[in-house]
């Protein structure tokens, strides 16, 4: 027998046997591929049992530990457990998952029961996360923004068929919006308040719509190739609150979006730039304007940046506690060097494929930074056991090392295991064990 306002298993998993709860005393059923729990028992079992004593209280309690389709399979067992499923405050998250499942008509059935109580408008949801669900597209996205105006969490990543259109309506539908994860959504290129923001050239006077903000900390825009200079110019006049900004592999960006950033987003705690191989050393100058508040930052792939760059980080934001330059082959010792006496509170650190850090390097970050807790040195050629030996006297609290691909003795690494006893070391040296 099936409570037709119930959303159903099927919406949410796969179709799979519902395991029973009360042992023989209760019946479950397949019908046409989906599980479909019996809410009355079969003739002659009245009897109570355990699960069924237990006050609405501890039944809640269990029920908040559960997931969005766990939630909607115990709303199918009976009548009490139904009213207790759709208890308002277990429904402050949706989160669904596979890439086959029919995402956009789970979320608009699911966003219509929870708008029963409160009509055409969810209060309490606040976090949806649909990352992986490849069928998801702009029409599950408008039944978010129509009923959740509360959101302040969204995840999309990997939903390659949303676009800049169902963005702009959940960012302008929902102005608690704090947390936008849209990494891998290929045809997003722009986070605004304004669906013209893109075809308004840059030197025309902004329209009142234009100047409004959005409340967005934490974006990530990962694997979003279509995304320019221009598409980061909106973004940082409209989102200035951002403190978190991934956008690795956005290969079209070059300098001209870090002085975008720079300029209009003075809050940046974290920066990921990996594999932006048009950003180069007069960008590393605009993100040093971020001075004191950066904290983060990653660099890694991006070719073109040299000591230069690396000078001028180094010189404005001493509070840099995380810098991955991995296969910047422009940094050398001097580079090194400049980062470690200006920034003394470095705790990791990724300088792997840079062929031209040597023991020298090595050295004066060992000395600098005390506090190192994080290296890699990964295929560093120059490399050798001196510069091991350093790391051990000087980073007692060095907790990973990588030394794969590099030429250095057993005896440096026993070394630093000896001195760092927290340290996992990675390498590639049989002598080693």
């Amino acid at each position: 027998m099936r409570t037709l306002s119930t959303p159903s298993p099927a919406l949410i998993l796969t179709p799979q046997t519902i395991i029973p709860l009360h042992g023989n005393n209760s019946n479950s059923s397949t019908v046409s591929g989906e599980t479909v729990a019996l809410v009355h028992p079969p003739p002659g079992h009245h009897q109570l049992v355990p699960v069924d004593l237990l006050p609405d209280n501890t039944i809640l309690q269990v029920f908040s530990h559960l997931s969005t389709n766990q939630l909607c399979r115990c709303a199918r067992v009976c009548r009490r457990w139904y009213n207790l499923a759709w208890d308002p405050h277990l429904w402050n998250a949706v989160r669904l998952t596979g890439e086959l499942l029919h995402v956009d008509r789970a979320l608009r059935v699911l966003t219509h029961r929870l708008c029963q109580d409160t009509p055409n408008v969810c209060l309490t949801l606040e976090t949806v996360v649909v990352s992986g669900c490849r069928r998801l597209t702009d029409r599950g996205l408008h039944a978010v923004a129509t009923c959740c105006p509360e959101l302040r969490r969204l995840e999309v990543a990997g939903c390659y068929n949303v676009s800049d259109e169902a963005v702009f309506e959940v960012v302008s539908r929902c102005p608690n919006l704090e947390h936008l994860d849209v990494s891998g959504c290929t045809k997003v290129t722009c986070i605004s308040l304004s669906q013209d923001s893109l075809v308004t050239p840059p030197t025309s006077p902004p329209s009142p719509q234009q100047c409004q903000q959005i409340s967005i900390r934490y974006l990530d825009m990962t694997d979003c190739f279509s995304l320019e200079d221009e598409g980061v110019r909106t973004i940082a006049s409209h989102c200035p609150r951002l403190t978190h900004l991934y956008l690795r592999r956005c290969q079209r960006l070059t300098d001209e979006a870090l002085r975008q950033l720079a300029l209009h987003c003075p809050a940046i705690r974290e920066l990921s730039l990996s594999d932006c191989r048009l950003v180069g050393d007069f960008g590393l100058r605009e993100v040093a304007r971020l001075e004191g508040r950066l904290r983060y930052l990653s660099v890694a792939h991006c070719c073109r940046i040299t000591d230069v760059g690396v000078r001028y980080v180094a010189r404005y934001c001493p509070r840099l506690r995380y810098l991955n330059a991995r296969g910047c082959e422009g940094l050398t010792d001097h580079g090194l060097g400049h980062l470690a006496r200006s920034c003394p509170k470095l705790r990791s650190l990724d300088v792997g494929k840079c062929p031209l850090v040597s023991d020298s390097g090595l050295e004066q970050l060992a000395r600098s930074c005390p506090g190192l807790r994080r290296l890699s040195l990964r295929a560093c050629e120059s490399v050798s056991g001196r510069g091991l030996r350093l790391l051990a006297a000087h980073c007692p609290e060095l907790q990973l090392l990588n030394v794969q691909e590099c030429e250095v003795p057993a005896e440096a690494l026993r070394l630093v295991r000896r001195h760092c006893r927290r340290c996992i070391i990675e390498h590639t040296i049989p002598a080693f064990y």
